[in-house]
């Protein structure tokens, strides 16, 4: 199960670096709940696409470095870049903790922190 999960995960992060949101959304659960501690929490798939068309409209440049799963559980660490309400690159390292259901993402809690530095590749 796990194995199945990151290989899922991996489906979902492909679409998402190549600017495909119903790809991605495609991974996800109809109930999802996607919240970034410390901002706001999205609560089913519409309002993650919703989100996705402005946070996504530009697909996001990041980098998985890590990839740990056990039982219903992935969790994902890198880097990502984000832009500013300017449109200039911000750097940031990230933790995404991943829940699955069925073959499906139910659930993510990320936690995202500016760096300041660029990315790594």
């Amino acid at each position: 199960m796990s194995e199945q999960n990151k290989a899922v995960l991996r489906q979902a992060n492909a679409a998402v670096a190549a600017g495909d949101n119903e790809g991605f959304l495609s991974f996800c659960a109809d109930d999802i709940v996607w919240s970034t501690v410390g901002g706001e929490t999205l609560r089913g798939k519409e309002a993650v696409r919703a989100w996705m068309v402005k946070g996504y409209a530009e697909p996001p440049k990041f980098n998985v470095r890590e990839l740990v799963a056990e039982g219903n559980m992935v969790v994902a660490i890198g880097e990502i870049e984000s832009r500013d309400g300017e449109g200039r690159p911000v750097p940031n390292a990230y933790c995404d903790v991943w829940r699955f259901r069925d073959g499906k993402m139910v659930e993510l809690r990320a936690f995202v922190v500016e760096t300041g530095g660029a990315p790594e590749a």
